[in-house]
C-alpha cells in the first residue's frame, strides 16, 4: 500500500494547495480550503479491452485534418436535439444541472426509455424499484434500457464491459466514488477522478456519456469549476416548480450553438415537448382587460410571444410600491421615470406591479415597449386590442430604440395572427408585402398618441 497523501482543495473553485491557508488565491473566498486524503496509483479506473491504450498522438498539418461531420445520435426528443445542436455526439460527455426536483432524472430517463439503442442508466440515488415506478408512468414498454444502481466506478465499468451499451447515463456524478481516491463521494478529488475516468472511457470507446450534476444554492454546478471545463457540453434545466414549464439551456457546447433552448411542460406522465410555446404563454380570454400587452421576445435563437401584465393603483400607505415578477425591478423603475419625465404621466404616487405570465424570467430589452404599453393601459384603464404586440427598447430620453433580429419577431407575430406590431422607426426592415401591419414609432410620445 502506497503512503497516504493529503492535499488541500478550495471547495469553491477547486484550486489545489500544499498546505492550508485562510483565503483562496484564485477565487478570493475565505475559509473554503479543506484537507482531503488522496492516494492515486499509476493505474487508471478505465482500461480498454486490450489494457492501456497504446495510441500515440502525432502532429498533423491543419489542412490534413479530417473535418467530416461528427456522427450524432437522434434522441427522438426534438427539444433536446435542438439544444445539443442536432443530437448527442458519439464519444461526448454531457453534464446536466438543475434545481432539486426540477425533473433532471425524469428527462434523462424519459430519453433513455425512448431510444432504440442499448442504454445503461446508472443511478446512485434511487433503487431499481423507484426507477421502475417512474418508468411505468413514462414508457413501460422499453426493451433497450438497462438500470444499474451502483456508485463505485470500477463496478460500473465491469457492467459496461459486459453489456456494451450505446449510451451511458450517470445519475449523478456527485454520488460516484473511485477506489483510487481515499476521500468521500462528492468531494472535489472524487468528482475530478470519476469524471476523468468517464472521459477516458467515452473517448476510447466512442460511447456518449450523460451526467447529472447537483447545483449549489447559488445555482452553480456543485464541485470544482474544472468539472465544467472537462465535459463537452453543459446543460441547465430550469423553471419554477410552482409552474409546469421547464426550460433547457446550453451554457457550453463544443458541438453546437449555446443560443438554442428547449421548452417542456411537466405532466404526470413525464415531460412533454412544447413545439409552440407562444400559444401556451399567452392566456386565452374572450373579454379585453386593461393592463395586458403582448411582447415579441427572443429566448436564444427562438422567437416567443409573451404576455406582460401591469397593475397601476393609488398608493394607500403613502410610499408607493414597485414590484416586478420575471422582470428586472430596477429597469421597471427606469421606465416609470421615463414615462413621468417624457410623457407627463404622474406615477410617483402610485403603486405599480408588473408580472410576466407563465413563470418565466425575461431579460430581453425588446420587451420595454410592451411594459410601457401595459402600464399606460392600466393607468388609463383602457384595454389594448388583443391583436397588438410590441418589440422595441426604450431609452432614457424617451426614444424608441431598435432591437436585433426584428424581422424574426415580426414573422412570429404574423404567424400567430397578430394584426399590428409596434417597432422602432430606426429598425431596418426588408420584408416584402408582410400581412401584419408594422407600426413605426420614434418616441414614447408617438406610442401614447396611438394607444391613449
Amino acid at each position: 500500500m502506497a503512503k497516504v497523501k493529503t492535499t488541500f482543495f478550495c471547495q469553491s473553485c477547486g484550486s489545489q494547495y500544499a498546505k492550508w491557508q485562510g483565503q483562496c488565491n484564485a477565487c478570493k473566498q475565505w475559509n473554503t480550503i479543506v484537507e482531503e486524503i488522496i492516494q492515486k496509483p499509476e493505474t487508471s479506473g478505465w482500461k480498454s479491452e486490450k489494457g492501456e491504450s497504446k495510441r500515440v498522438s502525432k502532429p498533423l498539418k491543419i489542412k490534413d485534418i479530417d473535418t467530416s461531420q461528427e456522427i450524432r445520435i437522434n434522441t427522438l426528443d426534438a427539444e433536446f436535439n435542438r439544444v445539443l445542436g442536432g443530437g448527442i455526439v458519439q464519444g461526448s460527455l454531457t453534464l446536466l444541472g438543475g434545481e432539486p426536483g426540477i425533473g433532471k432524472s425524469t428527462l434523462l430517463l424519459q430519453i433513455a426509455l425512448k431510444l432504440p439503442y442499448k442504454t445503461l442508466y446508472v443511478s446512485g440515488e434511487e433503487s431499481q424499484k423507484q426507477i421502475k415506478m417512474r418508468a411505468e408512468r413514462i414508457n413501460p414498454n422499453s426493451e433497450h434500457c438497462y438500470i444499474l444502481t451502483e456508485t463505485k466506478t470500477q463496478n460500473i465499468f465491469k457492467q459496461i464491459e459486459a453489456i456494451e451499451p450505446d449510451i451511458v447515463v450517470i445519475d449523478s456524478i456527485q454520488t460516484l466514488h473511485s477506489d483510487y481516491i481515499e476521500s468521500a463521494a462528492g468531494s472535489i478529488s472524487q468528482i475530478k477522478e470519476c469524471t476523468a475516468e468517464l472521459i477516458k472511457f467515452a473517448k476510447e470507446t466512442n460511447t456518449p456519456v450523460v451526467l447529472i450534476g447537483h447545483i449549489t444554492k447559488d445555482g452553480n454546478i456543485a464541485g470544482p469549476k474544472i468539472l465544467e471545463h472537462m465535459v463537452d457540453t453543459v446543460l441547465q434545466f430550469e423553471g419554477d416548480r410552482n409552474y409546469v414549464f421547464r426550460i433547457l439551456r446550453a451554457h457550453k457546447n463544443r458541438f453546437g450553438s449555446t443560443h438554442e433552448l428547449g421548452i417542456y411542460e411537466m405532466h404526470g406522465a413525464g415531460l412533454r415537448e412544447v413545439s409552440n410555446p407562444s400559444d401556451i404563454l399567452i392566456s386565452k380570454k374572450d373579454e379585453e382587460l386593461s393592463g395586458n400587452a403582448i411582447a415579441a421576445t427572443l429566448e436564444g435563437m427562438r422567437p416567443l410571444m409573451i404576455e406582460v401584465q401591469a397593475l397601476v393603483s393609488t398608493a394607500v400607505y403613502g410610499t408607493p410600491q414597485r414590484s416586478a415578477t420575471g422582470f428586472n425591478a430596477k429597469r421597471l423603475n427606469m421606465l416609470l421615470a421615463v414615462l413621468e419625465k417624457r410623457a407627463g404621466f404622474k406615477l410617483g404616487a402610485k403603486d405599480v406591479f408588473l408580472n410576466i405570465t407563465g413563470g418565466i424570467t425575461v431579460d430581453d430589452p425588446a420587451i420595454d415597449l410592451a411594459v410601457v404599453a401595459a402600464i399606460l393601459s392600466s393607468n388609463e384603464d383602457v384595454a389594448l386590442p388583443k391583436d397588438y404586440c410590441f418589440a422595441a427598447e426604450v431609452g432614457l430620453s424617451g426614444e424608441i430604440r431598435p432591437v436585433q433580429r426584428v424581422e424574426q419577431r415580426i414573422l412570429e407575430a404574423e404567424k400567430l395572427g397578430f394584426s399590428t406590431i409596434f417597432v422602432s422607426k430606426y429598425n431596418k426592415i426588408t420584408l416584402k408585402n408582410p400581412i401584419i401591419k408594422i407600426q413605426l414609432v420614434a418616441k414614447i410620445e408617438d406610442l401614447v398618441g396611438v394607444l391613449v
